[in-house]
């Protein structure tokens, strides 16, 4: 019999559900949601979105689940690789997210349809562009009715992107600790004054936290009363200015210190061009159909495997290195690459509603590849970590690694170093090979020309 796993996220549209069978995932649509399903298929506004890549594709599959007079449809969706979620998205990529579901807002008014919800999670990327995929939730358009998104929309998107571009990038964290958006008054606080000379801001963020105040313990009737009933021409010119209002907040990737890493002084040109036909190598007989690069930086090593068809998961935690890789990747239309902002020291845990709905990192997606260039020496010295620990994680997460070791004698080493007392009496080249042995055997390894480092191919025991 068919086990069926339902997707921890899936649990508060009364639509659908989203599930997993046999390693597949499946989307059910419940009886209660036939008429919008019917209106979205019949009435032209799938095959619209799809047309212009802006919904992912499903085909409509036979289920055992179909006995139940409760379901519907049972659909299988084009499979993903890895779900991310808006919190490791630089910010082009959530930029690009919110733009994506006001473009499907507008189509959804010409087909007399509209998004009953406007969350980011609703978005995902493919080949470096964003990708709607809830199949569920349209609706049908009321004449009158208000955008009941609206709301959710500027929680999820305007508040995080407003707060990046005019405060700080790093706030994007925020929607670790905030699922549903980040609160508009908390977002109203933070911002500068000079904000809100942009009027789309002042509209959307500032004059709507006003107005949820006002409204805030209303009774529902005397709330909805006072709301005015809008056209659709009312709603395509929100959804027209909001898209405005995002197309024109900026951030200068360039100013955080490691986008430009590779422009430094790290290597001569002759140990680049080394490093890069050593990975080639390395790459080439691990022979991994997944592979996850940690400390990615913008990606210059990952497209090696990406190249090669081997689906990529670009791993950095500095938002102007994953914001240049994204950009790289959107540009090349590269379909297997996928640049993520991720603290390894820290990265996304299972978190939201009994810690379930919201997967970690390492639970949606299994490499069989990791690619560690120029990582072990931040993990063990700036963040304190042993080699022996940093060894049995990496071990735990794929059979295969591909790790460069960094002597202390390295300049970037001693710009670590130069700050702080030399405590790291196991970091030296014979104690990561010891330390790294009880987890892994060394397949290979190699200097890396005009350098002192050294690149490894190691398997797991």
């Amino acid at each position: 019999m068919t086990s069926f796993e339902p997707i921890g996220a899936s649990f508060r549209d009364p639509s659908g559900t989203v599930f997993a069978a046999d390693g597949v995932i499946y989307r059910q649509v419940n009886r209660s949601y036939q008429k919008q399903y019917d209106q979205l298929m019949q009435g032209g506004l799938y095959a619209d979105l799809l047309g212009r890549g802006l919904l992912i594709s499903h085909e409509e599959v036979g289920h055992e689940l179909l006995k139940d007079p409760g379901v519907y449809k049972v659909l299988q969706p084009r499979q993903l690789r890895l779900v991310s979620y808006p919190y490791e998205w630089s910010f082009s990529q959530l930029q690009d997210a919110a733009l994506l579901t006001l473009d499907v807002q507008r189509r959804c008014l010409a087909h007399d349809m509209i998004l009953k919800d406007a969350s980011a999670y609703n978005v995902q990327f493919l080949a470096g562009k964003a990708l709607f995929i809830d199949s569920l939730s349209f609706e049908r358009y009321q004449p009158g009715q208000a955008w009941h998104a609206y709301e959710q929309f500027c929680q999820h998107f305007l508040a995080p992107l407003a707060l990046m571009s005019y405060r700080d990038v790093r706030l994007s964290q925020l929607l670790r600790v905030h699922l549903d958006g980040i609160p508009l008054d908390l977002a109203v606080a933070l911002l500068p004054r000079r904000s809100w000379l942009n009027f789309g801001l002042g509209l959307h963020l500032r004059l709507h936290a006003r107005a949820q105040r006002r409204y805030r313990g209303a009774e529902a009737p005397a709330a909805n009363a006072r709301r005015k009933r809008l056209s659709k021409k009312d709603l395509l010119n929100i959804a027209k200015d909001l898209r405005s209002t995002i197309a024109g907040l900026r951030w200068d990737y360039q100013q955080t210190g490691w986008a430009g890493y590779y422009a430094g002084d790290s290597y001569q040109e002759g140990g680049f061009t080394s490093k890069r036909q050593l990975v080639s190598d390395f790459i080439d007989r691990a022979n991994p159909s997944c592979l996850w690069d940690l400390g990615a930086n913008t990606g210059v090593f990952s497209r090696i495997a990406s190249q090669r068809g081997i689906y990529t998961v670009s791993l950095d935690s500095d938002p102007g290195a994953v914001e240049a890789n994204y950009r790289q990747a959107r540009q090349d239309k590269d379909a297997f690459i996928q640049p993520l902002l991720i603290d390894l020291s820290n990265p996304s845990a299972a978190i939201g509603w009994a810690n379930s709905e919201r997967d970690g990192l390492r639970q949606r997606c299994q490499a069989d590849c990791l690619l560690a260039l120029a990582l072990v020496h931040h993990l063990a010295i700036s963040n304190n970590l042993p080699l022996g620990k940093i060894a049995s994680y990496f071990a735990s997460m794929a059979e295969w690694l591909i790790i460069e070791f960094v002597p202390k004698a390295d300049k970037k080493v001693q710009q670590l170093l130069a700050a702080r007392e030399d405590i790291f009496t196991e970091y030296s080249q014979s104690g990561f090979e010891r330390a790294f042995a009880e987890a892994y055997e060394i397949v290979q390894s190699a200097a890396v020309e005009d350098s002192a480092r050294r690149l490894y191919l190691l398997r797991r025991r």
